[in-house]
């Protein structure tokens, strides 16, 4: 393929799709592949009536040996279309997820994190055999150690309440509404909630982004990454979850760009020197520098340095002096005087980006 077919959901092997699409062309892959469970039989509640289990074909393989051969295969090709900056999640229970993680080192991957996914409502050991299975693990995963991948840390902090987000997730399993049912039956028995894929895609995509799903089941990561203004790329083997995943998606609406403005890091905002408020006019060689209370003053030089009776230097560094500090962030600590009120320097630095931004 020469060009990425966007948005759109292709028939066919995830192995041989993603060896066609070009390479080094999507930003992030999302990838639910087979569990390899290893059901021994039916699975009976205590009053004998049937758990509706894993039993898809797609789901089985003959030995260890041949699962991480395809384990391999899948995620060789996954590295060859990823960019080199982009990441790839993969989810899996205690099933798999221990081979999978190993097979992403040995092909070079880097670990981000592991996230556990801990399940609000989780189906009960009906046994009683064991602990009940309430959690499935994630793995964030980069091309290499020094890949510059996105995280949208601040957002992520923002969607906790102002809390960094910790790497438990607590969110339900997908049930009620959310559940694609056709004849009152699940349209695939490990169709992920929207929640899960929300949080992973806002962590880790920006707008635009296209996100990679080889295994797209019921069209959770395309339904999702529509509505947050990504394109997606879905892979799917099973025609009849083909047309599943097209239906559901096709009645996803795009949010509005200002509901998909997210909080940035003050990392990623352009640096301005403090010199260049001083080259701009939005301050004046000259002028007069204080902290809140009015203790310390400081002029400010042509060449955007500040002077104080025995010394010169940054912004920084005057402000650290005054106070007798290891440390200063000069841009909170200095204010300048307008219409009788003291200003933040700041101000006018956050000023200068929004022209840039603009421009």
């Amino acid at each position: 393929m020469d060009s990425l077919p966007l948005n759109q959901i292709l028939e066919g092997d995830c192995i041989e799709t993603m060896n066609r699409l070009p390479a080094g062309s999507v930003d992030m892959i999302f990838a639910d592949p087979p569990y390899n469970l290893q059901l021994g039989g039916e699975l009976l509640r205590p009053d004998n009536s049937k758990v509706d289990a894993v039993t898809d074909d797609w789901d089985k393989f003959s030995s260890f040996a041949e699962y991480d051969n395809f384990t391999r295969a899948w995620l060789t090709a996954a590295r060859r279309v990823l960019k080199d900056n982009g990441t790839l999640w993969v989810i899996g229970s205690y099933h798999n997820i221990y081979r999978v993680g190993a097979i992403l080192q040995d092909l070079g991957y880097w670990i981000l994190n592991d996230i556990v996914w801990r399940k609000a409502n989780p189906m009960p050991n009906f046994k009683g055999t064991r602990f009940t299975n309430a959690h499935e693990t994630l793995l964030w995963v980069s091309k290499s150690q020094n890949a510059r991948y996105t995280f949208n840390y601040e957002a992520m902090k923002a969607l906790n309440e102002d809390l960094q987000m910790r790497s438990d997730w607590l969110l339900p399993i997908c049930s009620g509404a959310e559940r694609v049912r056709i004849d009152g039956e699940k349209a695939h028995s490990t169709q992920k909630p929207e929640s899960l894929l929300h949080r992973v895609i806002l962590s880790s995509t920006r707008q635009g982004d296209v996100v990679l799903d080889p295994f797209f089941g019921s069209g959770t990561t395309g339904a999702v990454a529509k509505r947050l203004g990504r394109d997606y790329i879905g892979i799917e083997r099973e025609r009849r979850y083909v047309q599943i995943a097209a239906e559901r998606i096709a009645k996803v609406e795009r949010l509005e760009d200002e509901a998909l403005a997210i909080t940035t890091s003050k990392r990623a905002e352009p640096r301005i020197p403090f010199g260049k408020l001083i080259e701009t006019g939005l301050l004046q060689p000259g002028c007069v520098l204080t902290d809140p209370q009015r203790r310390y003053a400081a002029k400010v030089r042509a060449d955007g340095s500040l002077a104080i009776k025995d010394a010169t230097g940054s912004i920084h560094q005057i402000g650290a002096k005054v106070q007798g500090a290891p440390a200063c962030n000069g841009w909170t600590f200095w204010h300048v005087e307008q219409r009788g009120k003291l200003v933040p320097i700041d101000q006018f630095r956050q000023k200068l980006r929004a022209t840039m931004a603009s421009a």
